[in-house]
């Protein structure tokens, strides 16, 4: 491999001749080659729309030469093309703040546009990443803007849609299932009957919930502090610079982004990422429940409860022949666990901060960003290849049903809670139904009973 040689602070550093990246870059990966997990790429490209709104804003407020501007822009424009994909390979744990990727960034858009001026990679004469590339930033004031604005865009693009589309599929399967009346459960025991769309209806509500709560933290993002630079007090750059700059990343993601009424809270803090690690939480845990319940409701076929059926993926055993799994369930349950761990992870990350900044917004913005990601992923799998092909198992819910002594709750409003838990336990202690036992003990005539034990009426509480 050729190399070329560059100079920083600390001295003389050898980068690979045809890398994008520059001494900063090389150093990171020097000192830092920890995970082998990349920063996210969502992380980059977010940093090259700042970058590329801060090269117009420079350049409108007659801070950046023209000529130097319109490099920037277009190399910019190629990160976001994702020509320079591969020039990102920092890891994910690395200096505090985010320095790492933002000189990663700034290291790759200087050499691409040194390359557009004619020049060659390195002559930072031409193009510099500090001078030009970070004009008017810090780290401390473009590293949470980038979080907020690569989070905000997965949140909007991938897991809203994701989350409404699970929505959807399970609204629908309630409608189809509104008239099947099953036994209801508590404490994993027989309960009173309910229908087995108000069970799903109640699955859809909680996905509901779910949107309605990451939208509003997703509302957070909006708020961004840059132009505060270093520490919050608008060091080395302006009103208009921080004005424009926002306006281009506006007119860029086509989101409403505006600054923060206070950017010294915002680079002190981490609450916007809290706020959203806490709705990613509350959606991972509804449908890690909803998860859970399909593969109780389907255990079986024969052995267990068996009362929908899932739909057939790939074999579930290499040992048994004919055996299905609920592996989509059970792949939706392991992301959802991942995704509360990683959640659980910003939030100590969030509590770390200290004084003017928080060095740990890095893993704030990987778990974030990768939580997001295989939520977004799975929710739509789950979605599309289980929950829309969820079946009844007819047979199975009426032999059920027609069993169930917890019909006998109907009766206590007229021989009284003792008697009526007798004839419960009579029942199922003889094998014979709630309504039997009340018939060979002439409890109430035949008309009356069925009308009092029925698991429709008790299933829609009408009196």
């Amino acid at each position: 491999m050729r190399y070329r040689t560059e100079k920083d602070v600390i001295g003389k550093v050898k980068v690979p001749a045809q890398a994008y990246y520059g001494s900063d870059t090389e150093r990171t990966i020097e000192n830092f080659s920890v995970s082998g997990t990349r920063v996210p790429l969502e992380l980059a490209h977010a940093y090259a729309m700042l970058k590329k709104a801060a090269a117009i804003a420079n350049m409108k407020d007659g801070k950046l030469d023209a000529r130097i501007a319109r490099a920037i822009i277009r190399a910019c424009n190629d990160v976001l093309a994702h020509r320079l994909d591969d020039q990102f390979p920092i890891d994910v744990f690395q200096a505090g703040a985010g320095t790492s990727l933002n000189m990663n960034v700034n290291e790759v858009v200087a050499n691409r546009a040194i390359e557009i001026l004619g020049g060659r990679r390195g002559e930072y004469r031409l193009v510099h990443p500090n001078d030009h590339v970070n004009m008017s930033q810090s780290t401390n004031d473009t590293m949470p803007t980038v979080v907020h604005i690569a989070t905000y865009l997965a949140i909007e693009r991938h897991l809203i849609p994701a989350l409404v589309e699970l929505k959807g599929s399970l609204g629908r399967k309630a409608a189809e299932f509104r008239h099947i009346i099953k036994i209801g459960r508590t404490h994993l025991q027989d309960a009173v009957p309910i229908t087995l769309g108000q069970e799903f209806s109640g699955y859809a509500s909680a996905v509901a919930n779910s949107v309605s709560m990451v939208k509003t933290a997703q509302a957070r993002l909006l708020e961004i502090p840059l132009g505060g630079t270093a520490v919050g007090t608008m060091i080395n750059a302006d009103d208009t610079y921080a004005r424009i700059a926002v306006a281009q990343l506006n007119i860029i993601t086509g989101a409403r982004f505006r600054i923060a009424r206070n950017r010294f809270a915002m680079m002190q803090q981490r609450l916007e990422e809290l706020a959203v690690a806490d709705a990613l939480k509350e959606a991972a845990t509804s449908i890690n429940k909803i998860a859970n319940d399909l593969r109780i409701l389907t255990s079986g076929p024969v052995g267990g409860m068996g009362e929908v059926t899932l739909p057939s993926i790939m074999p579930g055993s290499s040992i048994m022949p004919g055996k299905i799994n609920p592996s989509m369930a059970e792949m939706m349950n392991m992301v959802c666990i991942t995704v509360i761990g990683k959640c659980t992870t910003v939030t100590e990350a969030a509590n770390g901060g200290q004084l003017e900044i928080n060095v740990f917004t890095p893993v704030v913005a990987y778990e974030l960003i990768s939580s997001v990601r295989i939520m977004s992923n799975a929710i739509r799998a789950f979605s599309r290849k289980c929950v829309s092909g969820i079946r009844p198992n007819l047979r199975n819910i009426s032999r059920h049903i027609e069993m169930d002594i917890s019909l006998a709750t109907a009766l206590s409003p007229y021989i009284g809670y003792a008697k009526a838990a007798w004839i419960a336990r009579s029942a199922y202690r003889q094998g014979k139904s709630v309504r039997q036992v009340c018939l060979e003990h002439k409890i109430m005539d035949a008309k009356k009973l069925d009308k009092v034990l029925s698991p429709r009426r008790q299933a829609y509480n009408k009196g």
